[in-house]
This record gives structure tokens, sequence and C-alpha cells, in this order.
């Protein structure tokens, strides 16, 4: 199976941190960002990863993500395409037909991807989603008699799912995928509307890497145990 990865992000709110790479390049723990991704869907039996990124920026990826279990191709965007245009833009890359993976190249996540892939084709949807219950950002207060605090505690979770941006799409919804724009908003809505649309629940780490503050927790993350993401491939 092959995986697309959108690494067209700028970086801009991480600042100085970025050091002037694309996001998805960014270093946690001594090794590029998106390396920790290519690293788990090779251990899932992904052979080929296709990373779209902007125009000129090809060669950097695949210097940058060589020797992590994977040969990575490069899909350099003439223009800005949007999610759901990039992924489009990036199949033309693929070897081979069937479902693919795609996902967002900013994240450290533990997406068991080969149980993802099994759900899909055992599901018989066109396109399967992973959702996720994120980290409430609120703590809770404990009130009592007269509105007097008695308490904090951590939220723990959201109690809803959310879309955590990792999908497999098939033959079918790769083709209906808009040439620019986001698939959310255009292909996503039309196979709800089939009932074609599956999801897939994953309980485990989905951190998106947007600011200082996120870099600095994805570095905690690695720090506290540098080898719980990344395979003996890394």
């Amino acid at each position: 199976m092959e995986a697309i990865i959108l690494a067209g992000g700028k970086a801009e709110r991480l600042g100085d941190a970025a050091e002037g790479r694309p996001k998805s390049l960014v270093p946690i723990g001594g090794k590029p960002l998106v390396g920790y991704q290519v690293a788990r869907l090779a251990a899932a039996g992904v052979e080929r990863v296709i990373v779209s990124c902007m125009a000129g920026q090809g060669e950097l990826f695949v210097k940058e993500l060589e020797g992590f279990g994977a040969e990575v191709v490069a899909a350099e965007e003439p223009e800005r395409l949007g999610r759901g245009g990039g992924i489009r833009f990036a199949a033309r890359e693929r070897g081979e037909s069937g479902p693919v993976l795609a996902l967002n190249g900013d994240e450290l996540l533990d997406v068991d991807f080969a149980a993802l892939r099994n759900h899909h084709e055992q599901g018989g949807g066109a396109a399967t989603i992973t959702v996720a219950r994120p980290p409430s950002p609120f703590g809770l207060v404990d009130l009592g008699d007269g509105d007097v605090v008695t308490g904090f505690r951590e939220a723990g979770r959201v109690p809803y799912w959310v879309n955590a941006g990792v999908y497999v799409f098939g033959e079918e919804a790769l083709e209906r995928l808009p040439e620019r724009g986001d698939h959310e908003t255009t292909l996503f809505p039309e196979l709800v509307a089939e009932g074609r649309l599956r999801a897939f629940r994953h309980e485990g780490l989905w951190l998106t890497v947007n600011t200082p503050k996120d870099l600095r927790r994805a570095e905690e993350r690695i720090a506290a145990d540098p080898q719980w993401l990344a395979p003996s491939t890394v």
C-alpha cells in the first residue's frame, strides 16, 4: 500500500522555532517531524510514501526522509491546491492502484495504520476517516453549596469524536477529489449522503504541531520515551 502525506505547511506560527524549514521538517527529538510518520507507515507495510509539498521543496523532503524505511517521492504542487486538491495531485505519483492512506505531515500520532487499512477494506466504504476524542483544553471546577469551589480536576477527553485527518481513499474516492479545495467540504458530504463514508476510532495520541507550545509538548513526549513512536527503522 502507498501513502500520501500533505506537507505544504509554512510553519508561520512556529516562528523562529522552525529555523526556516517547512513545518513537517521541523526537528523533534533530533528527527524531522514527518519522519516519525514515515517510519510508522513503513512498519505497517507501506513501501512508498508520496509527499505533497510546495514547489522547489521536493529534493529537500526526499533527502531529509531518506532511511526511514520507505521510498519517498515528492509531488511539488505548482500552486496552492488545498488539501483535497493536494491529495488528488499527489495521487498521480502512485506506482499502483488500490486504496491509499493520506494524512497531514505536521502531527505526532500513533494511529494503527495496518488496522485502519483492514477496517477500510472490510467496511466497504468509498473512504474511511480516522476519528479521535482529543484531550479537553479546559479543567473542571467542582462546586458545592453556595457556589463554593471544592476542587479542580482534569477534564480528560472531549465527549465527542472529531476528524483526526488520517484517511484511506479508495479508487473512486480519489477520482472524485476536487482539483482545488478541501475534500471535507466537497467529497465527504457527498459520501455521507450516499452512506459510503466509514470511520475508524483512534484512542491514542494525536498531537498537531502548530505553535511553539505544541512543539515543546512534542519534544517532551519524545524525550520521555524516544522509542514509543519510532520503530527500529528510525
